[in-house]
């Protein structure tokens, strides 16, 4: 395990996600136009205290301090999904594996934190959030923040970590990453490696809530064909990577799967906790990126 607090280790998995040039998404070579590079890395330097606090304060208190500290430097959401990926993990005791902290911690939240929540939602106005019938964030809660994002959890990838146990995020991004690793692969590639999976598994949910999810069920599509054109060492592999990237930066970029890039964050906040990422990074150490990338 890295010798990191679990705001410095989000801080960190933060950092990593939007470094790494995955497709689609904003990276150090890739702006949007509302939403650039230093958007993402102001917002992931405001993290670590109240995160810090989630242990000790609560799940709901954690989530609404990050998002009052992030809007103190950044005006647009940059990481209202991350931060409620990474406040339950942050909340688990370092001694407890996640696997079995997490369903813990979630069934022990309340009305109180649905609420904060909620309030934190507001703040951050994410993009594309609509309507819901029952448990809107636009009204006061009556459930706890897991059964209300249990009631979320088919329309929203977050919602459904909540719901799950993070299955995505542990069982098959976190594996996923390790592969590569192993492999002796990059750590970028390794990143992108567990990005392309999970899209190419899981359709966008914010692909699908603001284009539908014919567009999602594409972007996905699209992804599984990087895959097997034998990405990363595939001949044609890059290739593919490249045309998945230009069509998902089509459309004004209302094809960014945003929501793929939160559960990416997540999985590096895991593989920093368990030392599969291990840190401090070897002086002039190289082993990061190989060849090229979208961009």
């Amino acid at each position: 395990m890295n010798d990191l607090s679990p705001g410095m280790m989000a801080q960190t998995a933060c950092l990593l996600e939007v470094s790494a040039r995955k497709p689609g998404n904003v990276h150090r070579d890739a702006d949007f136009r509302d939403l650039d590079h230093l958007d993402f890395l102001l917002a992931a330097s405001a993290i670590a205290a109240p995160l810090d606090r989630a242990r000790s304060e609560g799940i709901g208190a954690a989530v609404l301090g990050a998002v009052k500290a992030t809007r103190h430097l950044v005006a647009t959401n940059a990481n209202l999904g991350m931060i409620l990926l990474l406040a339950p993990m942050a909340a688990v005791p370092a001694e407890e594996e996640l696997a079995a902290g997490l369903p813990r911690v979630l069934a022990a939240t309340t009305i109180d934190d649905a609420r904060l929540v909620y309030e934190a939602i507001r703040l951050a106005n994410p993009g594309g959030l609509g309507r819901s019938d029952d448990q809107d964030v636009a009204d006061e809660p009556t459930v706890t923040l897991l059964d209300a994002m249990r009631i979320a959890a088919d329309r929203d990838a977050i919602a459904r970590q909540y719901s799950n146990g993070y299955q995505e995020i542990l069982g098959e991004g976190l594996p996923t990453l390790r592969r590569h690793l192993g492999a002796e692969r990059p750590l970028e590639t390794a990143i992108i490696g567990a990005y392309l999976e999970l899209l190419s598994t899981y359709p966008d949910t914010l692909i699908a809530r603001k284009l539908g999810r014919v567009a999602a069920d594409e972007a996905s599509a699209r992804a599984r064909s990087v895959l097997a054109s034998g990405w990363p060492e595939g001949e044609r592999s890059f290739a593919a990577l490249q045309d998945l990237d230009d069509w998902l930066r089509s459309d004004g970029h209302r094809r960014n799967p945003g929501a793929t890039a939160d559960l990416t964050a997540a999985v590096l906040f895991a593989a920093l906790r368990d030392g599969t990422i291990k840190l401090p990074r070897a002086a002039g150490s190289s082993f990061w990126a190989v060849g090229p990338a979208a961009s």
